[in-house]
């Protein structure tokens, strides 16, 4: 049995939530609305947009230790397809929860362009982060990788 990476899973948020970051960055050179994921963290939590860009970088690593520890052994298919269906489970969690929690309603309030922006940014981390980490580990083994 393969044996929860989690130095490995580190890695995979680092580079997920690299290109998920610089998507949203570019947005607008695509003919996207802007995303700035940090200021609306920032600007939510009273912490000022710097804060708001760490608390960003903070919860792609701890989503994809949560992939590795629980989703990586159970979904269907290849790392990159297992990584890209939780990152549609993101997506969807993340438009139904944390959208309207900051002011942009449920699936961004029917704004198409910001939909299918965040649909890519969320289906990009997750398989990045399924390919980085590799292979699945079963259910309760957790070690240092």
């Amino acid at each position: 049995m393969s044996q929860l990476r989690v130095g490995r899973a580190l890695a995979a948020g680092v580079v997920g939530t690299a290109a998920i970051t610089m998507l949203m960055l570019g947005a607008p050179l695509m003919g996207m609305p802007k995303m700035p994921i940090g200021e609306m963290l920032g600007s939510f939590l009273h912490i000022g947009s710097a804060a708001g860009w760490v608390m960003h970088v903070v919860i792609g690593l701890v989503l994809a230790v949560i992939y590795a520890g629980w989703f990586a052994g159970r979904l269907p298919g290849g790392p990159a397809l297992k990584g890209a269906i939780y990152g549609f489970g993101v997506f969807v969690l993340a438009q139904l929860v944390v959208t309207p929690m900051m002011g942009g309603g449920v699936f961004s309030g029917g704004n198409m362009p910001m939909i299918a922006g965040s649909l890519m940014g969320h289906l990009v981390y997750g398989a990045l982060v399924g390919a980085v980490y590799g292979g699945g580990a079963k259910a309760g083994e957790v070690a240092r990788a």
